[in-house]
Parts: C-alpha cells; sequence; structure tokens
C-alpha cells in the first residue's frame, strides 16, 4: 500500500510503500476512496495534541470499500462503503464507557493519532467503529461527515434549541453545519477572521442570516454560539455575545488558551462548555438529518502524494469547506 507518514511532529509527511495492512480480530481493512483533512490533523502534526503514536499515518474521515475482514467479523460486510472517524475503539469496560459516554472513554484509541489512519490507499479499522455509508454517493463528499459534521452535530446538541446561533470560525464543520441549521429554521450568525471576505460571501451563500468578523457584535444577542476555531481568544468575545442564560460551546480538540477575563460576562447563568470526540450514537442520529436536510460538502481535492500541499492550504485558510485527498 502506499501512504503519507508522520514520522516527527512539525514535520512534512513523508511518501512510504509497505505491504498492505491484515486485520486481526474484530477488525476489517478498507480499501480508502477519500479521507478528507480535519484540523485535528493539523493539532497532530504541528504538536499541538501530546504523545501521539510515532511514526503515524494520519487522517480520520475515511470512506472506503472493506476488501478484507479479520476473525468475528461478518464477511458480509465485504464490498461494503462505510465511513470511519475520530474514536477508533473504546474499552467497552470504563466507567464512562458502562453509561454510554464512550466518548470519555479512559483507554481509547483514535485514529490517524493513535492507530493508523486514512492518509493511504489502505486501512485497518475496528469493525465496531465503522459506519455503513451509501454506496451510490460521492465518497470525496462524504468524508467531511465523518467527523466535521459529527463534531458540529454534537456541538450543535449541546445548545439546545437555540435559534439565534453564532458560529465563530467558518470552516469544515461550520459549512455542513450552517446547513443543518437552516433547515431546521434556526438563524446562523457566522464570525470569521477579521477581513476574510471569502470566507463571508462563503458563509452567506450557505445561508447564514448574518456574517461578520470575529471581533464584531452581532447584531442581536444570540442564544448559543459555538466556537470552531482554536483560538482562546474567542471565548469571552462569544460569551460578551450571548444572552442571559445563553451557552457557548468550544467545538474543537484543542484550543490556545483562554486569556483571564471579567466574571460579570459568564454571570447571569451563561455556560461554558466544551465537546470531546464523539459517539457512535452521534453517528447514527446525524447521518439520517444529513441526508433529510440534503447537504452539500464543498470540497477541494487533492491526490494522495499532494497532502502536504493539502495541510500547508488548510493550515493557511486558502480554501473554503474542506480538503479531501483521494488516492
Amino acid at each position: 500500500m502506499q501512504a503519507m507518514m508522520l514520522d516527527s511532529l512539525r514535520e512534512p509527511l513523508r511518501p512510504v510503500d509497505r505491504m498492505d495492512p491484515v486485520p486481526g480480530s474484530g477488525e476489517m481493512r478498507i480499501k480508502v476512496e477519500a479521507c478528507a483533512i480535519c484540523r485535528t490533523d493539523l493539532h497532530v502534526i504541528d504538536g499541538d495534541l501530546p504523545h501521539p503514536r510515532l511514526p503515524i499515518i494520519p487522517g480520520h474521515e475515511i470512506v472506503g470499500l472493506v476488501d478484507e475482514v479479520g476473525p468475528g467479523v461478518d464477511r458480509a460486510r465485504l464490498g461494503c462503503r462505510v465511513g470511519v472517524g475520530w474514536l477508533g475503539h473504546t474499552c467497552g469496560q470504563c466507567p464512562y464507557c458502562l453509561r454510554r459516554s464512550e466518548n470519555l472513554c479512559d483507554r481509547p484509541e483514535f485514529t490517524g493519532y493513535t492507530r493508523d489512519g486514512g492518509f493511504a490507499t489502505h486501512a485497518v479499522v475496528d469493525a465496531g467503529f465503522a459506519f455503513d455509508l451509501d454506496a451510490g454517493a460521492d465518497a470525496a463528499a462524504q468524508a467531511p461527515l465523518l467527523c466535521a459534521g459529527l463534531i458540529g452535530w454534537r456541538s450543535l446538541k449541546k445548545t439546545g434549541d437555540a435559534k439565534p446561533i453564532g458560529f465563530y470560525g467558518f470552516g469544515a464543520a461550520a459549512h455542513i453545519l450552517v446547513q443543518i441549521c437552516v433547515w431546521q429554521g434556526r438563524e446562523v450568525f457566522a464570525f470569521t477572521r477579521p477581513g476574510d471576505q471569502s470566507g463571508q460571501r462563503f458563509a452567506k451563500e450557505l445561508g447564514a442570516a448574518w456574517v461578520g468578523d470575529s471581533d464584531e457584535s452581532p447584531p442581536m444577542p444570540l442564544d448559543a454560539a459555538i466556537i470552531f476555531a482554536p483560538v482562546g481568544e474567542l471565548v469571552p468575545a462569544a460569551l460578551r455575545a450571548v444572552r442571559k442564560g445563553g451557552t457557548v460551546v468550544c467545538g474543537g480538540i484543542h484550543m490556545s488558551d483562554i486569556p483571564a477575563m471579567p466574571y460579570e460576562i459568564l454571570w447571569e447563568e451563561r455556560e461554558l462548555v466544551s465537546v470531546a470526540n464523539l459517539t457512535r450514537r452521534d453517528a447514527e442520529e446525524f447521518f439520517p438529518l444529513a441526508q433529510a436536510a440534503d447537504v452539500k460538502t464543498v470540497t477541494t481535492r487533492y491526490p494522495l502524494a499532494e497532502a502536504n500541499a493539502a495541510v500547508a492550504d488548510l493550515r493557511a485558510g486558502r480554501l473554503n469547506g474542506a480538503a479531501v485527498l483521494v488516492p
């Protein structure tokens, strides 16, 4: 198989050729059709997340066809299209798993972080964490749903029935979630990096009711805000933007330090919460919803060998929507 390998943090990925992996008990091998690049992949490559397994093949928004199964896996899954996200395995025995909070598992494995991911022609995955997908749909268009979509959905659930809702950062997750919100009849206020006219036009085209810079105040108090950008300075800004009793959700796995802020902007029962990973139940809820809402992902596609260019474009904000590797 061919793959793009991360040998050392903050270094370019290295192309490698090696034998196709063999699935073990409870596992299956996927022939990768597409793998989207998530901002979490940047955090892994850039060393923002501690202690990745190195060397590692990144990538955790994988879509592909099952071409081999290990012991204990139903052979009827051979040839099926599946998707694999960030949460690659859980212990099933810790208190969090037992209370159906597997996203908080004490002994988890993460795709593209502690087990090899999808920046490759093939990947071995835990069969229990591979979701069945529509084989007739465009694989590259499905790939961003596996993390950007799922984390966006988990973040949105934290806001309850909020109607005026703000998104800070308008990347892959927000461009999916705004379509869900518009379909649900919610008003979305999109905040981008100051001066990002392209991102603001993109948000407007997808149905945002208002767009502006992240240092602007919205024209009305918001019921809730979701912060997708990994920028701690946005937390006080979002708290100031939400009404009394409003909620601010931190939707990323990594964020720069939150600066000191006056208690008065948290007071009046505003809530500040985080989202950690995702669960298989999130996928069961989200995929039918995305289909009902007719969500259309916007993708920029790259050959596998150009993974470093794709990562650089995403890091520099040179694209709207999602970057997707197509082996």
